[in-house]
């Protein structure tokens, strides 16, 4: 399919455009073409990737294990199976060298997406422990590079800018959000349009509306247990919410529980049930 570059440019202005928007951005996790046809289908704005589902997928675990022409297979499917704009999760950019990471996200825009998280902890998510994050300059450094290769494609590809203080920082929270801030607004003045704060649960509302009123961009946050209401979220400034590989997860348990009741008690209650059609699935890549 060759791909319509007014159309994705216009994609990429709109997609940057719902960062800025008075509602918050959701933006949903896909992993393959028919995650995707679901949340379109319930009329979702745009659409991100989880790059821990697209590795389960080919049978990976995540942190960069998979090459990334290889996630690069299913990327492309996904962005020919919707009309939203996708953004991708392109980790720490699968290379050790601005080049590297700039190439990755221009292989990004050629299959046609509009966006890319670029995370700042050292060697993917496989290395949360070891309290690695790559220098603030660097980072910085991969961040303009993008930022000047998409100029060049005459493309606002939305750079949303992940800081993994919160992951892999052994200091107290207080701390953590100050790191937090000075990344995110470092990251900003490269070029980055958003920031990315993921957490394990130690984010409340008053660390958040920090975040929001001290990080100079709009401030994307990963939902979760101890997560408010995306009601919430938006009275308290936060611009855009995902939810990384959960839902994923969620899909994957829902397949183990119809194995546990095929397998011990013989019976086909779940798959029977409120599925959805044969004629339905087809009818999404008609």
């Amino acid at each position: 399919m060759k791909l319509d570059k007014e159309l994705q440019k216009q994609k990429a202005n709109y997609f940057l455009e719902l960062h800025n928007a008075p509602e918050i951005l959701i933006l949903p996790n896909v992993w393959d073409a028919a995650s995707t046809k679901i949340f379109e289908l319930e009329n979702f704005k745009a659409l991100g990737t989880t790059s821990a589902g697209i590795s389960s997928v080919l049978g990976y675990p995540d942190g960069q294990i998979m090459t990334f022409d290889e996630s690069l297979v299913i990327i492309k499917r996904i962005v020919e199976s919707t009309n939203l704009p996708v953004s991708v999760d392109i980790e720490a950019g699968y290379s050790e060298s601005v080049e590297g990471v700039v190439e990755t996200a221009k292989k990004v825009l050629e299959v046609g997406t509009v966006g890319i998280n670029l995370e700042d902890s050292v060697g993917g998510n496989s290395n949360y422990h070891s309290s690695a994050l790559y220098d603030v300059h660097f980072q910085c450094d991969k961040i303009s590079a993008i930022r000047e290769m998409a100029e060049k494609e005459n493309i606002h590809l939305v750079i949303n800018a992940r800081t993994d203080v919160f992951l892999v920082s052994e200091d107290n929270t207080n701390n953590k959000i100050e790191q937090a801030v000075n990344r995110a607004n470092r990251y900003k003045k490269a070029g980055a349009d958003c920031i990315f704060v993921p957490d394990m649960g130690d984010l409340n509302k008053s660390d958040m509306t920090t975040l929001v009123n001290e990080i100079d961009a709009p401030i994307n946050i990963i939902a979760g247990v101890n997560a408010p209401p995306i009601h919430e979220l938006e009275k308290i400034g936060i611009a855009r919410v995902s939810f990384g590989p959960r839902i994923m997860r969620v899909a994957f348990d829902l397949i183990r529980s119809i194995a546990k009741e095929i397998k011990n008690q013989g019976t086909y209650t779940q798959f029977t049930s409120g599925n959805i059609s044969y004629s339905e699935v087809n009818s999404w890549f008609q």
